[in-house]
């Protein structure tokens, strides 16, 4: 399990990183492989946002696609997501990209709560393409 956010990033690198998160609206969506988009924070030093962008999704199932390799190409090292099958997870993993699972709600507060430790991964993936609506989680919040 992951903890403790993006204190180890700065600690490490002292330099940007880029958060992405599954987005349906505002809101992180429920599954990685399903979103309508990905929003990408831009993160600096001084762990502030510096920038948002919004990348479409790809067509397929996440851990079907190249969203990997996209995700990498324009620099993100962590995902904010909720739900997201063990491909998936390989996936991002393969492609350098540090994982936190069981998040929900509105994107910019997780961006935000990550920034400040809140956010832990979850450990928790969903185990079936079919009935993903039964593995639900909220954010492991330190708070």
């Amino acid at each position: 399990m992951i903890q403790g956010g993006v204190k180890s990033y700065t600690k490490i690198n002292n330099t940007m990183i880029k958060l992405a998160i599954p987005t349906r609206g505002n809101e992180v969506d429920d599954h990685f492989g399903h979103c309508d988009a990905y929003t990408i924070f831009t993160v600096n030093a001084e762990n502030k946002i510096v920038k948002t962008e919004i990348l479409p999704s790809p067509q397929g199932c996440g851990c079907k696609s190249n969203i990997g390799s996209i995700l990498k190409e324009v620099g993100v090292n962590v995902m904010l997501a909720g739900n997201m099958g063990d491909g998936a997870l390989r996936v991002l993993q393969h492609h350098g990209i540090d994982v936190f699972r069981g998040c929900n709600g509105d994107v910019r507060q997780l961006a935000e709560d990550f920034l400040q430790g809140k956010i832990d991964d979850s450990g928790e993936g969903c185990k079936s393409h079919d009935n993903h609506e039964e593995h639900g989680h909220i954010c492991n919040n330190n708070h």
